[in-house]
């Protein structure tokens, strides 16, 4: 497993990313000054960007049938937590676009070569937040389950 995406795992026979870009931005308000460069005060971070690109070949790699999967996980408009294989949590994402550009068509016009880019975008305050969240309902699930083995023995 590369990554986690919701529950969409990206694999070597799903979509193989070759190239991950994360981008990370803080926001900083400029107030003008007479005679004087103009102040900066920082407001806080921005919206995290990450952009996995590659190449599909899909008789080897995974093709339409993964990308219209990813298609419709955006066409939700849902967040979902972004893991990385090695265990990297890096939070909840929404899929901002999906860019394909398919070429070295079969006879048939299915492409034998999917160029892709995979735009993600951070929606959680922070991890803490997120992992709070989570904390949140492992709390319920527990108090769930004690409350079923009660009526069991009951």
């Amino acid at each position: 497993m590369m990554m986690t995406l919701g529950m969409f795992v990206f694999t070597l026979k799903t979509v193989p990313y070759q190239e991950l870009q994360y981008q990370q931005q803080w926001r900083h308000a400029s107030n003008s000054r007479v005679g004087l460069r103009p102040t900066l005060q920082f407001l806080g971070p921005d919206t995290d960007t990450i952009t996995l690109s590659g190449v599909l070949m899909p008789f080897i790699t995974g093709g339409s049938i993964s990308m219209l999967t990813l298609q419709l996980m955006a066409a939700t408009g849902k967040g979902w937590p972004l893991i990385e294989g090695s265990g990297t949590i890096y939070g909840m994402y929404v899929i901002e676009s999906i860019s394909q550009t398919k070429s070295e068509f079969f006879s048939d016009g299915a492409p034998r070569k999917i160029e892709f880019t995979l735009t993600l975008k951070r929606i959680d305050e922070s991890l803490a937040s997120m992992l709070g969240d989570m904390s949140g309902q492992l709390t319920e699930l527990k108090d769930s389950a004690i409350n079923m083995a009660g009526g069991l023995l009951s």
